[in-house]
This record gives C-alpha cells, sequence and structure tokens, in this order.
C-alpha cells in the first residue's frame, strides 16, 4: 500500500478518535442556513426549467422536478437520475463550490440549464500540535480494516428502490449533540478528515429509529472503526449510517418505516463514549444531518 493511502488512512483514524461523546461541540451551530430555491409548482403541468427547493448550503440538499421532456439531466459533471414523473433528488458536499449548474437535455433537441448558488458555511477547525500517523503503523491495521472498508463500500452503491428520500427526515435519537458535521483537525499544518456526521449522546443503550424509509444493504457488529454498523439506503443515491450501536435489531435486505426501531446506542468501535454517530451521504457527498431533520427537539 503507498505512504500517501496511509496517510489518508491515519486521517480517518485520527477523525474517528476525536469523536467524544463527553465534549459538546456547538460552535458554529448558528452557521446552518435554512435557505430555499426554486419555483412552486405551476398550474400548468408542463415545466420549461427546474423546479426544486431545499437547503442550498454546504452539506445540504434540493429535492425538484426536472423539465417536461427532460432525456437527461446531469449536476455539474455527474449524471443526475430522475423518476418517471420527474421528481429528482441531489445535494452538495461539505466542500462543495459555491455555485453548481443543473442541465437537461429536451426531447425536442433544446436544452435547460439553472445555475444553483450554494452558500459557504463556517466550520470548526481545530489545530493541534500533534502528527499524523506514519505508515509503519498503519500497514498491519489495514490488513483488518480493507475487507471492511470494501463491504462498506458495496453496501453503499446498492439500489434498492427504496422512497424515503422524499420524506421529511425526523431524529433517529433525542439527545444531546456531543459533535456537528464538518469539523476538522489540522495536524502539525497538514489537514485530517472532517467529521462526516452528527453524534448524539442520549446515553448508554437507548434505543434509535430509522430516520426515514428505507432498505437495510448492511447491518452488523464488529467493525474496527464503527462498531456496530447499520445502512439504510433511501433511495435516489442518498443512504444513512449508523455507527457505535450495542445491539442491531434489523437485517440486511429488510425494509424499515420512518421511526422504527433499529439498534441500540452504544461505544463500540473506535468511540470514547456512549453515542450515536449518524452519516448522510448521497453517491460521494457527505451531508449534514441536521440540514435533513432540523433542530434536535
Amino acid at each position: 500500500m503507498k505512504l500517501g493511502s496511509l496517510a489518508f488512512l491515519a486521517a480517518i483514524i485520527a477523525a474517528c478518535s476525536g469523536s467524544q461523546a463527553a465534549e459538546p461541540d456547538l460552535v458554529g451551530a448558528e452557521a446552518t442556513p435554512q435557505i430555499t430555491a426554486g419555483t412552486s409548482e405551476a398550474a400548468n403541468p408542463a415545466r420549461t426549467d427546474f423546479e426544486f427547493a431545499g437547503e442550498l448550503t454546504q452539506g445540504g440538499f434540493i429535492r425538484g422536478q426536472v423539465p417536461t421532456g427532460t432525456i437527461r439531466a446531469t449536476l455539474g459533471n455527474s449524471k443526475l437520475e430522475y423518476a418517471d414523473d420527474g421528481s429528482f433528488f441531489a445535494a452538495f458536499d461539505r466542500d462543495a463550490p459555491e455555485s453548481i449548474t443543473l442541465m437537461a437535455t429536451l426531447n425536442n433537441g433544446k436544452f435547460a440549464r439553472q445555475e444553483i448558488p450554494i452558500a459557504p458555511r463556517k466550520w470548526n477547525i481545530q489545530h493541534v500540535n500533534v502528527a499524523k500517523g506514519t505508515g509503519r503503523d498503519l500497514e498491519a491495521w489495514w490488513k483488518k480494516r480493507e475487507p471492511e472498508y470494501n463491504e462498506i463500500i458495496a453496501a453503499r452503491a446498492m439500489e434498492t428502490g427504496a422512497e424515503g428520500w422524499k420524506q421529511k427526515f425526523i431524529w433517529p435519537v433525542v439527545g444531546r449533540i456531543s459533535g456537528l458535521f464538518g469539523r476538522q483537525r489540522i495536524y502539525r499544518g497538514e489537514p485530517g478528515s472532517y467529521h462526516s456526521g452528527i453524534d448524539i449522546a442520549p446515553g448508554n443503550g437507548v434505543p434509535f429509529v430509522a430516520p426515514a424509509d428505507g432498505v437495510v444493504v448492511l447491518a452488523r457488529m464488529g467493525f474496527s472503526l464503527e462498531g456496530g454498523l447499520i445502512i439504510i439506503d433511501h433511495g435516489a443515491g442518498l443512504n444513512s449510517a449508523f455507527l457505535h450501536a450495542s445491539k442491531i435489531a434489523v437485517e440486511k435486505g429488510q425494509s424499515v418505516k420512518q421511526g422504527q426501531y433499529i439498534g441500540n446506542v452504544g461505544s463500540t468501535g473506535r468511540s470514547s463514549g456512549p453515542h450515536l454517530h449518524w452519516g448522510l451521504k448521497w453517491n460521494d457527498a457527505r451531508l449534514d444531518p441536521l440540514l435533513f431533520a432540523g433542530p434536535m427537539p
């Protein structure tokens, strides 16, 4: 394995090690804009442009409709999938640029194009006087981690036809937020991996539920970093991951409904204390669960 890849893995381990249920991390919570854009549904069912609404910010998302007669659509340089009725879901990575282009090719040979402004956010960045791990430290660890990593990648790539992406998400568990999405450590000038989800610390053993409908694509204990891990596909490329569970109550291939019990909070894997790490991902973009579920009740 190349040292560059090992350095990347060191950043991942450091990021996971920094997830502490006992230390609140609420810096920047106010910098989570609630933005909507696009047009409302017109009385005329024929759409000449994209229609969408959502959170137009880094880590955010949109739901919408492609123009009538669309035969191909793209978001930036990537293909945009859409349903037979024209509905689609798209999202923006934590480090998304200031704007991105929606493009549709129509069946009459014309094109529809729309620029989406993406609001930047102020992230919690911590500078620490600690060096990243070395390649020698990671070589043996990667021998165990590589098959786990491949299993997770394969699970996230599964397409189940779920439609939970259309729903307003709910919190999987109510509790103190101990780690926000997007925080990052700089190790003696070298950026580490940012925190790719949100940490909730309601107490050890507390049950948690599915935030939206979906299909379980991975569910098992014993991952070296994640511990007890559940991944739910919500359809349209969107999936949720739940880490550090002390108990898993669902199986791979099982359909789940929003609010259905799926497991219990724990401190398994690389964790400094009982908490639930909830991560959301759309294709390769990592998203902020707070923008999906809203303020903690």
